[in-house]
């Protein structure tokens, strides 16, 4: 193969791609592939929880097996992402017989197609290409993108393994990975170690250098979950052995998301935590659907409710009675599954049936997805709708705003 490369942009919309391989790989490059409107096959006879969040999303289609000869057929383009170099050699094999581009994750120059270093500002995409250098690549990426977000140049380097000390705890925001702070954003691209959530802006794991560990933390409603004691263990670990951590969550790490559990745990194991807040999707996501959470001579209170325990449970440190009494604006959050029971808890406490209510689904990104109703109705609604999480629900006279007034 030639040292350079031909650096070009690829238009994958509605254009099978075939990606074999469902590990931590692959969750690196599915997300920028379903972003380009691409029509994924993924072969692999297992994927992390994060992998297969996405085909039951259906923003893929996983086929459940091994690589078999044939399955380029049609492809516009391929990735082979095995951990066999075997496999991997015989996908590049197949796809230079039916003139496919592919990419060998595990040899690069053994591939017909090298995948760019990549980020993005403002709808600007900067890729970088070194002749099969994918750290230098990742680091001269890394200081484009870090130059036009700050609006200066820099001649950084990438930084050293262990150069930060500890864990940082990272609110990744509601899902768009342009929601996630300056300074998250710049200690991610600094991680030797990513502990990532399903709902932390995925896009971004796409961004790190290709040295950087991934560890899959992802949290699936009622499905596969990372024991949180696990998750503790990695983090205490890793940063014991002199690497950098960054532990990605989506939203804010303290609102539901079980950061303080993890600073405890790292405290108690004498390792330093910088904590890094994130934008809540307990407000941000109302808002990029037009809900404002407050409004003058609507709502002047707003209570964020988990809809993690059922009304009446014995767990439950929730005063339903007290929020059915409220006039101002109920945010439920892990409530879907749930629904009618916070309805229903609701109505009897007291709120108008007719109260206004809104359940937003996969809030800021492509997908997003508004369902209104009202209280006696939500529920019904929401199944009709096939609602599923992650998803929002506003309760009160706000969620019957619109811009109109």
């Amino acid at each position: 193969m030639a040292e350079d490369h031909y650096l070009v942009g690829l238009d994958l919309a509605g254009r099978r791609v075939v990606l074999v391989g469902g590990g931590s790989v692959a969750q690196r490059r599915l997300p920028r592939l379903i972003g380009a409107g691409a029509a994924v096959e993924l072969i692999s006879p297992h994927t992390t929880p994060a992998v297969s969040a996405m085909a039951d999303a259906g923003e893929l289609v996983w086929h459940q097996r091994r690589y078999a000869e044939g399955d380029l057929d049609g492809a516009w383009y391929a990735l082979a992402c095995t951990n066999d170099p075997e496999t991997n050699a015989a996908i590049c094999a197949e796809a230079e017989r039916a003139r496919v581009f592919c990419v060998r994750a595990d040899a690069g120059a053994e591939g017909s197609a090298v995948t760019a270093a990549v980020g993005r500002h403002e709808g600007l995409v900067v890729g970088v290409l070194s002749g099969g250098e994918p750290l230098r690549s990742a680091a001269v990426r890394d200081n484009l993108v870090e130059a036009l977000h700050s609006g200066q140049v820099s001649d950084a380097t990438a930084p050293e393994i262990g150069e930060l000390p500890g864990v940082a705890l990272v609110g990744g925001g509601p899902g768009d990975p342009e929601l996630i702070t300056v300074k998250g954003r710049r200690l991610l691209a600094r991680a030797d170690v990513v502990v990532a959530d399903r709902l932390g802006p995925r896009e971004l794991l796409g961004e790190l250098r290709p040295d950087v560990e991934i560890v899959d933390a992802a949290k699936i409603p009622y499905g596969r979950a990372a024991s949180q004691d696990v998750i503790n263990t990695t983090l205490v670990e890793r940063a014991k052995a002199g690497k950098f951590v960054v532990r990605l969550k989506g939203g804010d790490p303290y609102l539901f998301g079980r950061g303080f559990e993890e600073v405890i745990a790292c405290a108690e194991a004498g390792v330093p935590v910088t904590m890094v807040p994130g934008i809540t999707s307990a407000f941000a996501v109302p808002a990029i659907a037009d809900v404002p959470v407050t409004h003058r001579g609507v709502a002047h209170e707003v209570v964020v409710v988990s809809g993690h325990v059922p009304p009446g449970h014995e767990k439950s440190l929730v005063d339903w009675d007290a929020l059915g009494r409220m006039r101002g604006t109920i945010v439920l959050m892990m409530g879907v599954e749930r629904l009618g029971l916070f309805a229903d808890a609701l109505l009897a406490a007291g709120r108008p049936a007719d109260t206004p209510v809104a359940v937003i689904e996969d809030g800021t990104m492509a997908t997003q997805r508004v369902t209104r109703s009202t209280l006696d109705s939500v529920a019904g609604a929401a199944k009709a709708a096939g609602v599923r999480p992650p998803a929002i629900t506003v309760i009160g006279p706000v969620a019957g705003l619109d811009r109109t007034g």
